[in-house]
């Protein structure tokens, strides 16, 4: 079973892995209650995937501000940290390790989910995207640019989600840096045209990142503590992959290299392995510790670029829907299952908790 290096044992900081197939986070908008709270069924369905390597929640929110979409628990609250507490503890009788990945939609959120208030960014850029509002997508309405106060308030918010990360007895945390969401807006120079600390040129514009890391790794320490990035995100105009970003993003992986962390979640882009292999053969140039590969990775290509030391670990998505014991179907080659897309943000136990592991035969 160890001769898949998907199956071979690694160390990411802190989190000792029995195997290199991570749980990547992915929204499943199953918090259907007032407290926006994960439920016994969350807990169920987390624990179903314990076998994982390691487990990346879904995208939590860390304040009622960070709101962006339906359904979505938090972990600003008692009642939210009590209910991952049950979370935590139903993965860790099953074997398994997890960390509470951070999120914040910043800009990208709308009035909606804010009793009719402007969500902040950056700068009072609109980013043109969509919101997943209680009554359906919505385009993105320009926001009011953060204030320095507002800023500072944002990362206490951190700060206080990590400390009750903790008390939940999450094994890490990881901060959601990817795709269009808050930090990504604060790195990217078509959004943020501040002029003060957090804006003005690349190292600037990392500073928002870099100080919420800051906050959390008083919490926790920084070889507990991750970041995921997409630097090759690619959406609408405000978002697109070029050279001055990918330069930014290159300087960026660098003074992260510095820090200690427990792995750097890096998001890639389809395409051959030979492609995969060149992408992230350049972000292992420019950065200094562990990485976790994500996006569309079959076990062959996890293997295989697993094999040639570029990345530390895999991490997948929507095979793990279907597949709650994904390892188990990798290390006996059994085929996979298909999730029902239709169920991946709605419903109750349909789609979420009732896909079956393999029988013993």
């Amino acid at each position: 079973m160890t001769t898949q290096p998907l199956l071979r044992p690694v160390r990411l900081g802190a989190l000792e892995l029995p195997n290199r197939v991570v749980m990547a986070p992915m929204t499943r908008a199953r918090a259907q209650n007032p407290e926006l709270a994960p439920t016994d069924l969350t807990a169920t369905y987390y624990e179903q995937r314990a076998g994982a390597g390691l487990i990346v929640t879904e995208g939590t929110w860390v304040s009622p501000e960070a709101i962006g979409f339906i359904d979505v628990p938090g972990i600003y609250t008692d009642t939210q940290t009590d209910g991952w507490a049950k979370v935590t503890e139903a993965v860790h009788e099953a074997g398994g390790r997890i960390v509470s990945q951070f999120g914040h939609v910043g800009a990208i959120s709308h009035p909606d989910h804010h009793g009719g208030r402007l969500p902040a960014g950056p700068s009072a850029v609109n980013p043109g995207e969509k919101s997943f509002t209680p009554s359906g997508p919505k385009d993105t309405l320009t926001p009011r640019a953060y204030t320095a106060a507002e800023i500072a308030d944002t990362i206490a918010d951190y700060r206080r989600a990590a400390e009750n990360a903790r008390r939940a007895g999450f094994d890490g945390v990881e901060l959601h840096a990817q795709g269009s969401h808050l930090i990504p807006q604060f790195l990217n120079p078509r959004l943020n045209r501040r002029t003060d600390a957090y804006g003005g040129s690349g190292e600037k514009r990392a500073r928002f990142l870099l100080d919420a890391l800051d906050a959390v790794g008083e919490v926790w320490g920084s070889d507990r503590v991750a970041v995921k990035l997409s630097p090759g995100w690619t959406s609408g105009t405000a978002f697109t992959a070029d050279e001055e970003t990918l330069a930014d993003y290159d300087q960026l992986l660098k003074k992260l290299g510095d820090r200690g962390l427990a792995y750097l979640h890096l998001l890639g882009a389809p395409g051959t392995i030979e492609e995969r292999v060149a992408l992230f053969s350049r972000y292992r140039a420019h950065y200094r510790g562990n990485i976790v590969a994500n996006l569309g990775f079959t076990q062959a290509l996890g293997n295989e670029i697993l094999d040639r030391g570029i990345v530390d670990a895999v991490s997948f998505g929507a095979p793990f829907i279907a597949n709650p014991d994904l390892v188990e179907r990798f290390a006996r080659g059994h085929r996979l299952a298909e999730g029902d897309r239709d169920t991946y943000y709605a419903g109750d136990a349909e789609g979420y908790t009732d896909y079956p592991a393999l029988t013993a035969d």
